[in-house]
């Protein structure tokens, strides 16, 4: 208990100016008073206790530097400050969340490293043509590049029974059954595997033919681009090439511009760190090889052996490393000033993990200028918008003085970045502190003048900025923004309706205000105003984006300012999983490349089991989505081919016809949409104990015209065809009345015969579906003892069956596309309770 106190009078005595050698000497502004001592000064009293309990607290822990995995669940380490940030912001109900490193990772790599590629391929052209070593790569060994899951059992020969099924889908009666081991992925089916395999064989080729010459093949291949990277470093054969990367990979500015506790900025460095190794390595052999060899000029690789020596004047390769991408390459900026200092923290003790003993420890690197707080939203971007964008001589002169005050603090902010980097580059308390001077000095001039702008008098000024918390990116980040901005965009930005968030009000010129979440304008933000000309972007962002009129503005934006989007989809649902936890949202993770008129690819809607999360990523496949398939001006989740051609079979037609009026022959509809369809032309029981027997609010009525018209789209909204066509567009929840109103298969051009089948399995479907309904009880706070009748139709699987075929006789479809619709997410929608309501 002792030490304990003394613990706590030392923390006490360095808060106030104690341990000024060892303070200075550790850097990096972890131990600088804070801005509320600064305010408060001596008056801060706490008392020794609580510290103790504080101290108390933390020994039940095991603190650890590194990363390595917890055996007990007691051990803390950097990612577990984290996750526990992430859980209080939630706890705020700021709408973000806790981004798993499976995320980070495939959104980094697939932004990051394409990034390096084309701004090398910028230096050396030469390496990346056609024929040239870079592609050689891949058609040299196409396995190497595709990932171990995909690869997992194709060797093996299939058994006859599956094999037989490849030639003749009448054959594939054993299909639906679980895979060995040996041949399938855990949760795999034969349909799927064989799908795989189909897939392992169609990219092989086009690698071992050297099809792939692009650097956004590798993104919708879904290659291993990170093993591709390292490789195209470790054996490039000119020094050109290695001096191209080497530039891109310490000059590319990582932004994510809602960092929260720092997942993608982790993420960036990680992916960021074995490239820069595999450069000094290759570095020292170039080195190696000459002097081994004849004479030379003395200045030959003189750059590589000064960038060698300077990495080997450091206690630790990983620390100069490590240190150089924090400072160089991280930039992070959050509304909330805890998850900025979270943030820093933890690539502190990345930095910290490095250092094997006291004796060698370098000073920490200040990024308080690299990792701000601020508002991502609100504030200048570039001098032009200053004034609305207006132009007059009072405004230009304004302009050109902030742009000289700007100019020359970013000239000191490089002075104080370039010296930590250094072999014992120091910054100062009192650097520091004039570099925040200045920069709170201009800050406040362009508060000021935004303040103005939106017509905010004083005294409300002062409120006015502690609401808005803006963030001068042409200030804070001045470099980068006059350079075109930044290099990546990569994040995942909180998901809040605006109208919960009145300060937004009064954004301007963003076309995605209107979607009424905060995300979309993030995008735009990111997209339009923060990238650069030839930026990468990656963001989560809701499934939303994808297929809802309402982001439509957002849909737009992409397209307008990408050369291509690549959008993969992914459940929200605990059954079978999703991606965050505790989190219900579909999400969608959208990566593109800075440009216009894009070219969309899209994956299909994808679901996993628990067991099966490892190799999702992995087994991404996009498929083309082209403007003739957007159908409501929504992006399809196709993913393959099939499903790309028959949804153009199904567009080609004219949507149902329904009456909009109160026709006489309604059906209803289950609102909520889960694996099945539920669709009757009776009203399912329910009753509650205060309204007695009445139809659910589930069950919205759709009305016809005539009773053999409603018959008939009994039949098809039943459908596995419908439910295709509603995940395909839809949000594979809601089913709208947009999704039933504008199905394309308009009754007038039934034939008689086929609509007459139509009606007759309908009516069996009905009796089929009462057969198995299971009448339920449940007790309900707001209306007392409800009864419902619970529909299971799984179990009348078979009629639905017959219905798709009659349907594909309609639309025309192949023996493959029926064989894809009736088996559609088969393992899933037969699931044990998977359709339950």
């Amino acid at each position: 208990m002792q030490a304990q106190r003394h613990c706590a009078r030392r923390n006490r005595n360095c808060r106030e100016g104690g341990c000024r050698r060892r303070r200075d000497y550790l850097n990096g502004g972890l131990f600088q008073r804070h801005q509320i001592e600064e305010l408060h000064g001596k008056k801060i009293q706490i008392p020794d206790l609580a510290f103790e309990h504080l101290f108390d607290f933390f020994k039940e822990y095991d603190w650890h530097l590194d990363e390595r995995e917890s055996r007990d669940g007691r051990e803390i380490n950097p990612d577990v400050l984290g996750y526990i940030f992430e859980k209080y912001i939630n706890q705020k109900q700021m709408g973000a969340y806790y981004t798993k490193e499976d995320i980070t990772e495939y959104i980094s790599k697939n932004t990051i490293i394409p990034f390096l590629l084309d701004s090398a391929r910028k230096y050396c052209a030469v390496a990346f043509e056609k024929s040239a070593g870079v592609w050689r790569l891949l058609r040299d060994d196409p396995d190497r590049y595709i990932y171990p899951a995909v690869r997992h059992g194709v060797a093996r020969e299939l058994p006859k029974d599956i094999a037989a099924g490849l030639s003749s889908v009448a054959h594939r009666t054993g299909w639906n059954k679980q895979a060995p081991e040996v041949f399938a992925l855990p949760t795999e089916i034969w349909r799927e595997v064989v799908e795989r395999r189909r897939r392992y064989q169609e990219v092989r080729a086009k690698l071992a033919g050297g099809e792939i010459t692009d650097v956004n093949d590798l993104i919708t291949l879904n290659l291993d681009i990170r093993q591709f990277a390292q490789d195209v470093i470790q054996f490039c054969e000119g020094p050109e090439l290695l001096r191209a990367l080497y530039k891109a990979i310490t000059k590319v500015s990582v932004l994510d511009p809602t960092c929260g506790s720092g997942a993608f900025l982790f993420a960036a460095l990680n992916i960021l760190k074995p490239l820069y190794e595999a450069c000094l390595q290759r570095m020292q052999m170039f080195v190696d090889e000459l002097d081994a060899g004849p004479p030379h000029h003395p200045k030959k690789f003189e750059d590589f052996r000064q960038i060698l020596e300077e990495s080997k004047q450091h206690p630790k390769q990983d620390y100069f490393i490590l240190k150089s991408i924090i400072v160089n390459n991280l930039f992070g900026v959050d509304v909330m000033e805890e998850a900025v200092e979270i943030c820093k923290l933890r690539l502190f003790l990345k930095l910290m993990a490095q250092v094997e003993s006291q004796d060698r420890i370098e000073p920490l690197p200040d990024i308080d200028f690299n990792i701000r707080a601020g508002n991502t939203l609100v504030g200048y971007t570039c001098i032009a918008e200053i004034g609305g964008g207006q132009g007059n001589l009072l405004l230009e002169e304004q302009r050109r003085s902030v742009e000289d005050k700007a100019k020359t603090l970013d000239s000191a902010v490089d002075l104080f970045r370039r010296q930590q980097t250094k072999l014992n580059g120091m910054v100062t308390v009192s650097d520091k502190a004039a570099l925040r001077s200045r920069f709170a000095e201009l800050e406040d001039e362009l508060d000021d003048l935004l303040a103005a702008e939106h017509g905010v008098k004083r005294p409300s000024v002062t409120v006015w900025k502690q609401n808005q918390k803006s963030f001068h990116w042409l200030v804070d980040f001045h470099r980068i923004m006059a350079e075109g901005g930044f290099d990546v965009i990569i994040g995942n930005p909180p998901y809040i309706e605006l109208a919960k968030l009145p300060q937004y009000k009064a954004l301007r010129n963003l076309e995605t205000m209107a979607t009424g979440n905060i995300y979309c304008p993030i995008v735009e933000r990111s997209l339009v105003s923060l990238a650069g000309r030839t930026a990468r972007f990656g963001m989560i962002i809701p499934l939303s984006f994808s297929c809802t009129e309402r982001m439509a503005a957002a849909r737009q934006v992409v397209s307008s300012s990408c050369r291509q989007a690549w959008v993969s989809h992914y459940s929200g649902d605990a059954n079978p999983s999703k991606l965050f936890d505790g989190v219900k949202f579909r999400l969608d993770i959208l990566i593109a490349e800075k440009g216009s008129a894009a070219t969309f690819l899209s994956s299909g809607y994808l679901k996993w089991f628990a067991a099966a999360r490892e190799q999702l990523f992995s087994r991404i496949t996009y498929e083309p989505a082209p403007k003739d398939l957007w159908h409501l001006g929504l992006l399809p989740k196709a993913g393959t081919s099939v499903a790309a051609e028959l949804l153009k079979k199904i567009l080609r037609h004219k949507p149902l016809a329904l009456s909009l009026g109160t026709a006489s022959e309604p059906i209803y509809v289950h609102r909520v949409i889960t694996m099945f369809i539920k669709c009757f032309d009776f009203v399912p029981f329910f009753s509650n104990e205060t309204e007695g027997v009445k139809k659910s609010e589930d069950y919205k009525p759709f009305h016809f015209n005539s009773k053999g018209a409603a018959q008939v789209a009994l039949a098809v909204l039943n459908s596995s065809t419908f439910f295709v066509y509603f995940v395909l567009l839809g949000d594979c929840f809601h089913c709208g009345r947009e999704y039933v109103h504008t199905f394309p298969i308009s009754l007038g051009e039934i034939s008689p015969g086929i609509a007459a089948r139509l009606r007759e399995l309908g009516a069996r479907l009905m009796k089929d579906l009462r057969r198995h309904a299971i009448r339920r009880v449940a007790q309900s706070q707001v209306t007392g003892r409800v009864e419902y009748d619970e529909f299971w139709p799984r179990h009348s699987k078979g009629l639905i069956d017959e219905i798709d075929v009659v349907l594909a006789e309609h639309y025309g479809f192949s023996a493959e596309e029926l064989d894809f619709i009736v088996n559609y997410d088969i393992k899933y929608r037969l699931g044990a309770g998977a359709d339950e309501e």
